[in-house]
């Protein structure tokens, strides 16, 4: 996996809605947010626009985006919410441009697609928080911007300190190593039978979802089950699963407790409750980097540098 160029004081970083359509201040809030971080905002010419639940029409969408991939001047891609549409521009956009040259494409639930996309490209990405949220509160902040901007390991991941858990939950022990893989559970089970699908073989998979029901949440893991992704993963790091609709029902199992029946049978080290996902202290997860999950200790280390000198 190719590692794009750290962000460094003055990079220009393009912010492109390439699924849902920004609430209002959202891209201002953006653009304030990364001069806040010493860096140039090059908001895209649709990033604004609304067409029904997409931020602009596809054409639209995927224009910002292959204008950013095609400007040599642009550092990085911060994509400016999630919400639904990413697939549909997938096939519209120019991958060669990224790989002929690499730059951070960061963002994470509906851009998981995006992702899936670098990986294919060979190219490391980042799911990490969007830009334009109200909040970006600093346990964010500091584990995003060591990540973009050292050609370091980042080794073991912090968990948020407010009285919080200091590791995941163990689900199956023991300690694996591979390359980081995953994102948004609908996105990885959406994309199974595309080119885009993710290619799991001895990688750490991560996942995280938001907002599904029960059913919904066994039907993802299921189909991941059936198409032979998870019996080829090294391990699992489940993030945040949360706002589930009918918790709390008596019929209806947790998250957590799917979570444990689906993948506690894999023979594979699985931990859940790692900060990441729909949450506001999101961890920033590279990508195509190696890691090691130690499901024993819930801890998750960062064992390369996710970007270039």
């Amino acid at each position: 996996m190719i590692r794009p160029p750290a962000l460094r004081p003055g990079s220009r970083i393009a912010l492109v809605a390439g699924a849902g359509p920004l609430p209002a201040g959202g891209v201002a809030r953006a653009v304030e947010r990364v001069r806040q971080f010493g860096w140039e905002p090059v908001p895209g010419a649709s990033a604004e626009a609304r067409h029904g639940y997409l931020a602009g029409t596809d054409q639209a969408r995927a224009a910002d985006l292959n204008a950013a991939l095609r400007d040599p001047a642009i550092d990085a891609i911060w994509f400016l919410r999630g919400g639904y549409g990413t697939m549909r521009i997938l096939d519209a956009v120019d991958w060669d441009a990224l790989a002929r040259q690499p730059r951070a494409m960061i963002g994470f639930s509906d851009n998981t697609a995006v992702h899936l996309a670098a990986q294919r490209a060979g190219v490391v990405s980042f799911h990490g928080p969007h830009p334009h949220t109200p909040e970006f509160p600093d346990f964010a902040r500091d584990t995003f911007l060591p990540v973009m901007t050292r050609a370091e390991a980042a080794g073991v991941l912090p968990f948020p300190a407010a009285g919080g858990p200091a590791c995941a939950q163990t689900v199956t022990g023991g300690v694996a190593e591979g390359l980081l893989v995953g994102g948004n559970l609908a996105l990885l089970a959406a994309t199974l039978g595309t080119p885009f699908a993710v290619q799991p073989d001895g990688a750490i998979l991560f996942l995280e979802e938001v907002g599904e029901h029960a059913y919904r949440l066994d039907r993802l893991l299921t189909q991941l089950r059936l198409a032979g992704v998870l019996n080829r993963v090294a391990g699992v790091a489940v993030g945040a699963v949360s706002e589930q609709p009918d918790a709390g029902r008596p019929d209806v199992p947790l998250a957590a407790d799917l979570v444990r029946e689906r993948l506690g049978d894999l023979g594979v080290p699985v931990a859940m409750g790692f900060p990441f996902g729909h949450v506001d202290d999101n961890w920033t997860l590279p990508l195509g980097v190696r890691a090691r999950l130690d499901a024993d200790a819930g801890t998750l280390a960062l064992l390369e540098p996710a970007v270039a000198a």
